[in-house]
């Protein structure tokens, strides 16, 4: 039996590329700009600058363990049985109320396919 989980819309940005033919760049470019004001004018952030401005007042390691298993497409319930690490603990960690530390770092790594620093 599945756990029913929450979701939350996102609004996060997402990068885009394409092929335009050369004398439209710059007119493209001011569209974007009009757009998406916020960007810089490199067209992009700071990993700190979008963590601060999308997840206010949340830890960076919460909020990437969130977005792993979601690329993951898995349940906490199914991270909880791959890691061994308990789903209650899970929920926590996701929600800024436990630490990962180095140990469930490292099994959450292994089970979502990704590096162990990116949970410290």
């Amino acid at each position: 039996m599945l756990a029913h989980t929450k979701t939350s819309p996102t609004d996060a940005m997402v990068p885009l590329s394409f092929l335009v033919h050369p004398v439209n760049v710059e007119r493209i470019k001011r569209y974007v700009a009009s757009i998406e004001p916020e960007a810089g004018e490199e067209g992009s952030i700071t990993a700190e600058e979008f963590f601060s401005k999308y997840f206010t007042g949340e830890s960076k390691a919460a909020v990437v363990l969130r977005g792993a298993r979601g690329r993951e497409n898995m349940t906490q319930l199914q991270l909880a049985e791959k890691s061994g690490i308990p789903q209650r603990h899970i929920s926590e960690m996701e929600n800024g109320k436990r630490g990962i530390g180095k140990d469930n770092a490292v099994k959450l790594a292994k089970a979502l396919n990704t590096d162990y620093r990116l949970f410290l």
